[in-house]
């Protein structure tokens, strides 16, 4: 998470029986200079230190282009004693006109001891009518898992890149699909990651003739920084699940192929260099080398295909920025339930 260089207050303290009454006197009082605005409720559960001042500072620059209720819980479940504690405040932006204030509110929770078991109760009474949930689950997943909760979850948030154990982490995910019926959206922001870096590559392909390369792709070298292996893997995953090859298989820690349609294999390795997550990914099919460059603190890629008996020619593409904001923004936008994602995971489960 981006250090805070900015105290964000966590607004009025209140008894927990009474948000809903003092959230009713904020508006009164704000009435005709503020006007409450929500699409969805988005819940941040998180067992961080300290997290509540630092998500609060993510409310408050997200809820600028996505009015939400915002529900804030900070938990602490090796504390020793119960401890319950509540807040409420309101994220207000001045509109497009410029004469009045659209703000979402934000019910801030600090949970500590057995108290932490009540996550489930307090999330659901606290949700704004019926409208959509969104879980962004900052912490690791553990068992058992609450079906009750999963149940209600009609988007979970959360970013394998900061998992500790991914298989893990991914079974227990797998989990709470079952116990909502395969209901929930899954929103990996390690996935989101790559939108960027995945439309430069499939622009390569646009063109028809480009298409037979599909088969011949026999390799692929994809280079990111440290603590982005998973990153990586879910790149190569997604060649697989574009050019339908079979389920991935770990070759040593930096290594993994696959099998193409024509029970070819496709052999993919990974390099760990300083720089942006993904630094560089080449593939190479026969002569010919599709490449795309990430140079380090630059906002554009370098995208190139290069022939063995032809020019070198670049072109840029914009590579997007790696900051929470942007990929909770991006994953806010999208509909639908990320279906490629999961044929991705399918293929990869095995080498993550």
């Amino acid at each position: 998470m981006p250090a805070v260089t900015e105290t964000f207050s966590l607004g009025a303290p209140v008894e927990i029986g009474r948000i809903e009454k003092e959230l009713k006197k904020l508006w009164a009082e704000g009435q005709g200079a503020m006007t409450r605005a929500s699409l969805i409720n988005l819940a941040v559960y998180s067992e961080e230190s300290d997290s509540l001042g630092k998500n609060t500072q993510l409310m408050s620059q997200l809820t600028e282009n996505h009015a939400c209720r915002a529900i804030v819980i900070e938990a602490n479940r090796k504390a020793q004693q119960n401890q319950a504690e509540a807040w409420i405040s309101a994220h207000c932006h001045v509109s497009r006109a410029g004469s009045r204030q659209i703000c979402s509110e934000q019910v801030s929770f600090r949970l500590g001891g057995p108290c932490t078991g009540l996550l489930t109760s307090i999330v659901f009474s606290h949700l704004d009518s019926d409208l959509p949930f969104y879980l962004w689950w900052q912490a690791e997943f553990r068992e058992p898992m609450d079906p009750l909760l999963w149940s209600w979850v009609d988007h979970l948030i959360y970013d394998s890149q900061t998992w500790k154990d991914p298989k893990a982490q991914m079974a227990l995910v797998d989990v709470a699909r079952e116990q909502a019926d395969g209901r929930i959206v899954l929103c990996d922001l390690n996935w989101t990651r790559l939108d960027k870096i995945r439309m430069a590559i499939a622009q390569f392909f646009d063109p028809p003739a480009a298409h037979h390369h599909f088969e011949k792709i026999e390799s692929a070298e994809i280079s990111h920084a440290p603590g982005y292996r998973s990153t990586a893997i879910l790149l190569g995953g997604w060649l697989a699940s574009q050019l339908k090859w079979s389920e991935g298989q770990a070759e040593g820690g930096q290594a993994f192929s696959f099998t193409n349609p024509g029970r070819k294999k496709v052999s993919i390795k990974l390099n760990e260099v300083s720089g942006e997550p993904i630094c560089a990914i080449s593939l190479r099919s026969g002569n010919t080398e599709f490449a795309v460059n990430h140079p380090t603190g630059t906002d554009l890629l370098v995208v190139t295909r290069h022939d063995a008996d032809q020019q070198r020619m670049d072109q840029v593409m914009p590579a997007g920025k790696n900051d929470v904001v942007g990929l909770l923004s991006g994953e806010l936008m999208r509909g639908g339930p990320h279906a490629v994602y999961a044929r991705v995971i399918d293929r990869v489960r095995n080498v993550i």
